[in-house]
């Protein structure tokens, strides 16, 4: 959390240095391109959970107290762990953050037209905002590679 923080604080004080501002304004203007990479990190942290232990559902709906019941004859259901392999899910887990980070990036470029009528001061701030992005998305990836 430290990181993202201080990679983000950066990314403002250089968009300050670019168009002049305050630094906790300009902070709570583009907080919310954070928002689509927040939520890729969902999708990559809990897909792989999601596709297999999501089964178990059926399962344990029918026999909620472990105790040998069958209420809706789904007790004996099992989890297919082959229906998508681990290096599907990898793929999936790339493409959302890819994805993420890619739409926060277009939230804040969105955010800056909005805010600056120079497109020029717009596009000047937002190199700051693309290091970021990058410098998120590599990171997002080096963590994703080190859980493989």
């Amino acid at each position: 959390m430290a990181i993202i923080s201080a990679l983000y604080w950066l990314g403002i004080a250089g968009m300050r240095s670019e168009t002049g501002g305050r630094t906790v304004e300009l902070a709570r203007s583009f907080a919310h391109s954070l928002i689509p990479i927040a939520l890729a990190y969902v999708v990559a942290h809990y897909f792989g959970l999601l596709t297999y232990q999501g089964q178990a559902v059926a399962r344990l709906i029918s026999d909620p107290l472990g105790d040998g019941s069958d209420l809706f004859g789904t007790a004996s259901a099992t989890i297919d762990y082959n229906w998508i392999s681990a290096t599907g899910i990898w793929y999936v887990q790339i493409a959302a953050l890819v994805i993420g980070h890619v739409c926060g990036l277009v939230l804040a470029h969105d955010r800056a037209i909005a805010r600056w009528e120079d497109p020029k001061l717009a596009l000047r701030s937002q190199y700051w905002m693309l290091a970021v992005m990058v410098a998120f998305t590599c990171l997002a990836l080096w963590l994703l590679s080190g859980s493989a």
